[in-house]
């Protein structure tokens, strides 16, 4: 199924010259249109497939999507509009940092697919370190999978310059135990929403990273 035209590119196109208010108002009900309703479809199809695989994923687009209007009172960047459309499919939804989910953005250009763990508490990173340390053969096994590399290459993340002197000596042996995030990414350009088959690769990604989300769950 094609859940995109062209109409959805070309709206954040012009978006990103005519980013303010009288534009977006005049073009309000093309984005409902071409925007927002296709972009819901989708992220819904995703979800019914998901939660065939993980019962926890029993939501709605409505749940997962972004809103479109930018929270610009502690920016300098004071376009009113974001220039991409964006979800988070874990199982609390757009609201829930602590599950591992995808977090999905497509724009003119691209479509970016991240998951992992960004936003982590102490304590549940505290737990995570000690994990790893705990089951490091099975950690290097997960992160150096074939369909992982294929996909996401490395976890990315922030590193601490120091941690408890408990896990230094497992640091050595396993350099993530340092990170502040696990998280991961791919993407593709943008025109393949315009083909069939974007749900599949979608799908793809979550299944190549399902191994190491599962080890991240707490």
């Amino acid at each position: 199924m094609i859940y995109f035209t062209k109409e959805y590119l070309n709206f954040f196109t012009e978006l990103e010259i005519n980013n303010n208010r009288e534009w977006f108002e005049s073009k309000k009900e093309k984005y409902k249109i071409d925007v927002e309703k296709p972009f819901h479809l989708f992220i819904d199809t995703l979800l019914d497939s998901i939660k065939k695989i993980d019962s926890r994923y029993n939501l709605s687009a409505k749940e997962c999507v972004f809103r479109i209007y930018r929270d610009v009172r502690f920016s300098k960047d004071k376009t009113p509009y974001k220039i991409r459309m964006s979800a988070l499919l874990a199982p609390g939804g757009r609201k829930d940092f602590i599950n591992p989910g995808l977090y999905i953005e497509l724009g003119a250009d691209e479509i970016k697919i991240f998951s992992g763990l960004y936003e982590i508490e102490k304590e549940q990173l505290n737990r995570l370190r000690l994990k790893i340390s705990k089951n490091l053969n099975l950690f290097k096994s997960l992160i150096n999978e074939k369909e992982f590399i294929k996909k996401y290459k490395e976890i990315l993340g922030e590193k601490a310059k120091r941690i408890d002197p408990k896990l230094q000596q497992y640091a050595e042996k396993e350099p993530l135990i340092l990170n502040k995030q696990f998280y991961f990414c791919c993407s593709q350009k943008s025109t393949i929403a315009l083909k069939p088959g974007l749900d599949n690769w979608v799908l793809e990604c979550y299944n190549s990273a399902k191994k190491v989300n599962d080890f991240l769950i707490d």
